[in-house]
């Protein structure tokens, strides 16, 4: 896991003071305007110690500059979804005053605060699990479980075994590319749409990619569903996350029930609080 990425664009009294810390372990770093830099580690946030004097807005605005290459311009649609992509799929994300127009935010402004989110790639889906999988899985888990590292390992292993995986990397947490590059190992047999809706991605894959599976980030919404309804009758096969820490669970909420009724998905894999993962079938 390199760091360096994310180092480089802090001021370097706070580069020095994260660098000290478990970084095997770190999970974000969080800059609110008047507090100390504060690390979040296994769950738990702390202020880092030996961290300079409180965050400044000036401090803000120069850690953003640095890491949109000086040129917010740029990276201004990334900024309006609220996150700028680092190299090695690090992410900063941001608050501030949204400037709104028309009920879509038009740009961010007045920064008050970055989470620094570090980008682990752990090798998390079981090998024996992967050459099991027959057809469209479903995750769930808690969030922060961590059932986008392993949709993610899960696709790399498809990907590297000959398989042919398309990704509707709607949020750009999976792939996390950065001018059209993956940051993140999604395999050699991947190919990637970034900021699309998947209910406009999945056709659009089917129609000119020709995939094996298709592999999307949160099942959201209802249009989600019934796009992937009508490509399962394709023969295309589906991975994808729910946030749900069960079958129970999944079944009482309203979207995912119709969910469970369509016969999309065969299997689901539940990640456990010890981020183990459990296979269950569907029928």
């Amino acid at each position: 896991m390199d760091l360096q990425p994310i180092f480089s664009v802090l001021p370097p009294e706070l580069s020095s003071a994260a660098a000290r810390l478990d970084t095997s372990r770190l999970e974000e770093l969080r800059l609110r305007t008047g507090q100390i830099p504060a690390a979040l580690v296994c769950g738990q946030e702390r202020s880092i110690p030996g961290s300079p004097e409180p965050v400044t807005s000036r401090m803000l605005e120069e850690i953003l500059s640095a890491a949109t290459g000086h040129s917010c311009y740029s990276a201004e649609e990334t900024l309006r979804e609220g996150f700028v992509t680092l190299p090695g799929g690090h992410r900063i994300g941001l608050c501030g005053t949204a400037a709104v127009q028309n009920g879509s935010v038009r740009a961010i402004r007045s920064v008050s605060s970055l989470c620094i989110r570090i980008a682990h790639q752990l090798p998390t889906a079981p090998p024996e699990l992967v050459r099991r999988l027959r057809g469209s899985t479903l995750i769930l888990g808690s969030p922060g479980s961590g059932k986008t590292t392993l949709l993610r390992d899960c696709v790399r292993r498809l990907s590297n075994g000959g398989q042919r995986v398309c990704i509707v990397d709607e949020r750009g947490e999976l792939a996390a590319c950065l001018h059209g590059r993956p940051q993140l190992d999604v395999g050699t047999h991947t190919d990637v749409l970034t900021g699309c809706p998947k209910a406009a991605g999945i056709p659009l894959l089917l129609r000119g990619m020709r995939p094996d599976w298709i592999a999307v980030d949160e099942i959201t919404a209802p249009e989600d569903i019934r796009v992937m309804e009508q490509a399962s009758h394709c023969g295309v096969r589906f991975l994808a996350t729910a946030h749900a820490s069960g079958r129970d669970e999944l079944q009482k909420r309203p979207l995912y029930r119709g969910l469970c009724e369509l016969d999309i998905f065969k299997t689901l894999w539940l990640l456990t609080p010890e981020r183990q993962v459990r296979e269950e079938r569907m029928d």
